[in-house]
């Protein structure tokens, strides 16, 4: 069967409303958690053989997360689901005014590599709790864990409700498809044509991309306790996160301290990269090779090792970085972290300013002025203060960009309202009505109105 029938079938099942019923609802995102549970060994297996992921850093980052948004969805979705009353002027009584959230469709959901559990199934809960259909689009570049979510998604839905995509099909094809949303997590390149695709047809798109992940350390900060979460935050998935650190802007007399603390730090997590099974790999020789035109660009490195037979990197330092360096240019997506010392906070967090907005930007400072001041200054999708990476843990923060950083927002109620649409409803059971707003308008009619109106 080809993707426009999967389509049509599952516009026909959105409309006769199926979907939309909350027992339903609660009743697939149940069998998703099931399922999930009941594959955990195969989706680590897969996990490791695509991206080197050990168990536990797999079950923390993806498989946790899904499933604890499972059941932060189920417990909260009738609320989520009732109309809201709203307040209604004066003027328009005796009506009463209601908010409605429908779902839209046919949602369409494309995942990228890096997170392949997480950034499949979480935007999945959030179309399935709306009460959307949904077609799933894994990537390529993680096989192994693809064939592992087609399998659980297309044994777990009837096709007619939840699809995944085989691999076999081209993006041209995927986009060509009459959806009524995209969900589309990845690059800003490809997003751009994502939203080019969608812009022909009036398709509604969110849009999670990425960016430079600014770390803001101020000139009261913890250098120590800064640089033990930073190089964490760097070393997770070998820094193929998309709120991963990107850069480091830091007090010039205290860069020698954070490069001794951080390269400390590092070797403490990862012992020995290149013999250590846990430590992950980069997805392909493509970005193997991307990353390493950065290291042999540069002299002075902390670290900068590679073995090009296991595609892995050991996290590395590059101390002399400015704005202008080849490195600040687009996103890292690897365990490279570039440090710009500076001499006016000021002057550095305009410069930040002035760049594109972020996906996430880290604060580090003891100083409860100069964080609640950067915090309201920067723009950016979701901060950190203190840490990095651990706000995504919160189903109650919504996720998601700004700017070239992305479009919408998800996680917990958000999602939700990411799959939703809005309807705005005013009701008036009574009959009773207002009759100044009838034709002829006299000159009496309009000084009552006028008053009324007041």
């Amino acid at each position: 069967m080809t993707l426009e029938n999967i389509v049509k079938l599952q516009k026909e099942y959105s409309l006769i409303g199926i979907p939309k019923d909350i027992h339903y609802r609660k009743e697939a995102l149940e069998r998703l958690l099931e399922s999930i549970e009941d594959n955990e060994p195969a989706i680590y297996d897969a996990l490791r053989l695509d991206l080197n992921k050990s168990e536990m850093e797999a079950n923390v980052m993806e498989v946790s997360q899904v499933k604890s948004e499972i059941s932060f969805a189920i417990n909260h979705l009738e609320q989520w689901s009732r109309p809201k009353r709203v307040r209604t002027p004066i003027s328009l009584f005796p009506a009463k005014s209601y908010v409605y959230k429908e779902p839209y469709g046919v949602s369409l959901i494309i995942a990228p590599w890096n997170y392949p559990v997480n950034l499949s199934l979480i935007p999945l809960v959030g179309a399935i709790a709306a009460g959307n259909c949904a077609i799933v689009k894994c990537s390529k570049k993680c096989l192994n864990t693809s064939r592992v979510i087609v399998s659980i998604i297309n044994s777990t839905f009837d096709k007619r409700y939840v699809y995944a995509i085989e691999d076999a099909l081209s993006y041209d094809e995927i986009l060509a498809q009459d959806y009524d949303h995209i969900f589309f997590t990845g690059s800003e390149r490809v997003g751009k044509t994502v939203m080019r695709s969608a812009s022909s047809r009036l398709i509604p798109v969110t849009l999670e991309l990425g960016g430079k992940c600014p770390c803001i350390i101020g000139p009261d900060a913890d250098i120590d306790m800064a640089a033990k979460k930073i190089m964490w935050g760097k070393i997770i998935n070998a820094g193929q996160t998309c709120v991963a650190p990107d850069y480091v802007v830091l007090p010039s007399e205290c860069k020698e301290e954070f490069l001794v603390k951080a390269r400390e730090h590092s070797n403490e997590m990862v012992r020995d990269p290149f013999n250590n099974e846990n430590y992950p790999k980069i997805i392909n020789l493509h970005h193997f090779m991307r990353l390493t035109k950065y290291i042999m660009g540069e002299e002075d490195l902390y670290g900068g090792r590679y073995d090009d037979k296991q595609l892995k990197i050991e996290p590395t330092l590059f101390p002399n970085a400015t704005f202008d360096s080849e490195i600040m240019k687009e996103e890292i997506f690897g365990p490279l972290l570039p440090i710009i010392s500076y001499t006016d906070v000021d002057d550095v967090l305009d410069t930040i300013k002035r760049r594109p907005k972020p996906l996430a930007c880290y604060i580090f400072s003891s100083d409860r002025e100069f964080v609640d001041l950067t915090v309201e200054r920067m723009a950016y999708g979701s901060c950190c203060v203190n840490d990095c990476i651990v706000q995504l843990g919160n189903p109650r923060l919504p996720f998601g960009g700004v700017g070239a950083s992305g479009i919408g927002k998800y996680h917990g109620q958000a999602s939700f309202e990411t799959f939703s649409n809005t309807k705005s409803v005013l009701m008036n059971r009574s009959g009773r009505d207002f009759e100044m707003k009838y034709p002829p308008f006299t000159d009496d009619k309009y000084a009552r109105i006028r008053k009324f109106l007041k």
